[in-house]
């Protein structure tokens, strides 16, 4: 999460240069019911939000810690959905879902901006090693450090980007074991050939993407490695940066999220919501209510 926060601190997450990147976003064909749900999502996101920006002022981390992270989860995968409801109406219906078509739609054609486009697709062992080598290039930095500089930070994220590659490639490889034709074939491994081709094809069709590796992030949290979190030595400075860092990446993407909406949906509509907000809305707002222009920096604000 360091480095993520660090990264996100090298980039352009203000209205303004969100507003920029966005500009070629051009406005879909009205359809309210696509938009209600983008609305939806986005002010869940909010809520989300809102609460880190309450709980990183904390003296005590330790009892919120755990909270922290789905709060940081949630944020990103309401925002997500606001982006896909926003895009084509789509509404997946699980986390799994909701990440492969994030990916396909935004990830994969460039609508994410960095350090949330990491990502690629073909998970079969080779292209996982072959990839990972282009992405690195000569950086040599991992997770074992704890990141004090961009190029430190953006080495930690290709580590747990590569370890996330791996854990896919894992379930799916699992997933072929449990198939008919596995079982069928009388194999009980991937060394022959023809299971390999067996696993290799259901690798290809894998992917990994920022929405990925945050859902893998929030299980961690949610099960057995959180005892960690609270358990041990006192490392409640460590913490409350960290639930600094969970605000910081939460804005950027929230904010990310935010700015597609705003460039995608009627926009009547979007100052419709902004001014409803404005009037009603008892949570931190990525805007400023008056202003649908969207010029107000937001990163590392609230």
């Amino acid at each position: 999460m360091r480095a993520l926060a660090i990264r996100c601190q090298h980039e352009d997450f203000s209205q303004h240069g969100l507003c920029e990147y966005y500009q070629a976003v051009q406005r879909r064909q009205p359809n309210d019911s696509a938009d209600t749900l983008a609305f939806q999502y986005l002010l869940m996101a909010f809520h989300e939000k809102a609460a880190l920006s309450e709980l990183k002022g904390t003296n005590n981390p330790y009892p919120i810690v755990k909270t922290a992270i789905i709060a940081w989860y949630y944020s990103v995968y309401f925002s997500s959905k606001a982006m896909l409801a926003a895009s084509s109406g789509a509404d997946p219906q699980n986390h799994s879902g909701t990440a492969k078509m994030w990916g396909r739609e935004f990830a994969s054609q460039r609508w994410v901006k960095h350090p949330f486009d990491l990502g690629f697709t073909d998970l079969t062992p080779a292209n996982i090693e072959a990839s990972m080598k282009i992405l690195r290039g000569e950086n040599k930095f991992d997770q074992n450090t704890t990141p004090e500089n961009s190029e430190m930070a953006l080495g930690a994220l290709y580590s747990y980007l590569k370890g996330t590659a791996n854990y896919e490639k894992e379930r799916l490889e699992e997933v072929v074991k449990k198939s008919r034709e596995f079982k069928e074939g009388g194999y009980t491994n991937f060394r022959t050939n023809a299971a390999k081709a067996l696993r290799d094809a259901k690798l290809t069709q894998g992917n990994v993407n920022f929405l990925i590796q945050a859902f893998r992030y929030r299980g961690k949290a949610n099960y057995r490695d959180a005892i960690y979190l609270t358990y041990g030595n006192d490392y409640t400075e460590r913490l409350a940066q960290f639930v600094c860092d969970l605000n910081d990446v939460s804005s950027a993407f929230v904010h990310m999220a935010n700015a597609y909406v705003s460039r995608r949906v009627v926009a009547d509509a979007w100052a419709n919501f902004v001014a409803d907000l404005g009037e009603n809305a008892h949570v931190g707002l990525p805007f400023e209510p008056d202003s649908p222009g969207l010029d107000r920096p937001f990163f590392g604000a609230t």
